[in-house]
């Protein structure tokens, strides 16, 4: 069962920084924006398109900063359990796994042994993957919870529901994660290069490769599984962020004078 959860300790330990980072950006650019256009005459009121989509944009970057060292320590540790390939090193699988340890031993001793062979650089292998999965994906992200949202809460409503935080949350993170898969196959591939050999040259090599050997839908492999795994993600974190946002902003108007 531990199996199913190979390589999550570091993600798990991170995940609150990392949320609250992209989050944040994501809600204080969007109110910096709003704030900007209403003290101008004749600006468009708040929360248009085109702030939701920069500040969509913003939060993607932040992500990527965050998230790359995070996932390709994720990805090195699941993929442990790969043979070597005998036709890419000429040496018999069996001999050489049975009995030889991991390359990795847990996620500090994957940090350390990545920045001793790859230097600094080497933590944000497939950053340029990351940046094209991450800036599109969380405009298709944050832009559908926000209408999704605004069209299912009832106008009577001061503030969001539950049953709308939870349905628009977990349809925008099914559409993000599915959107995605494409460019997420690509991420994880060239992070998970490097352990054993090393066959990728960059995103576009690797996208050619990929390609060439397994035709277009190796792209799409695990889409399914995204998109389930994105709406009780989604729902739930953004019931989260909107509920303790309410919890906080109640308590400071109680204790305020």
């Amino acid at each position: 069962v531990f199996g199913f959860f190979k390589g999550m300790s570091f993600p798990l330990a991170s995940i609150a920084v990392y949320n609250s980072a992209v989050f944040g950006v994501f809600s204080n650019t969007q109110r910096f924006l709003s704030q900007h256009h209403c003290r101008e005459p004749g600006a468009s009121p708040s929360g248009t398109l085109s702030d939701l989509l920069l500040a969509s944009m913003v939060a993607g970057v932040v992500s990527v900063g965050l998230g790359t060292p995070v996932d390709l320590i994720k990805i090195r540790l699941q993929m442990q359990t790969q043979p070597f390939q005998e036709a890419n090193l000429g040496l018999r699988p069996r001999a050489m796994t049975l009995g030889k340890p991991p390359v990795y031993q847990g996620p500090v001793d994957c940090i350390a042994t990545i920045v001793r062979t790859e230097g600094l650089a080497g933590m944000y292998r497939g950053v340029g993957a990351m940046l094209l999965r991450d800036v599109p994906g969380y405009c298709l992200y944050f832009i559908p919870y926000v209408f999704l949202n605004d069209w299912i809460t009832p106008e009577a409503c001061t503030g969001p529901s539950l049953c709308a935080v939870w349905l628009a949350g977990g349809v925008a993170g099914a559409i993000s994660w599915g959107t995605a898969t494409p460019m997420d196959v690509v991420k994880s591939r060239l992070q998970a290069d490097g352990v054993y050999l090393n066959k990728y040259k960059g995103v576009l090599d690797c996208i050619s490769q990929s390609y060439q050997k397994e035709g277009l839908k190796v792209f799409f492999r695990g889409i399914t599984v995204n998109a389930v795994r994105g709406f009780p993600m989604s729902a739930a974190m953004f019931l989260g962020y909107e509920f303790s946002l309410q919890a906080i902003r109640r308590d400071h108007a109680v204790t305020s004078p």
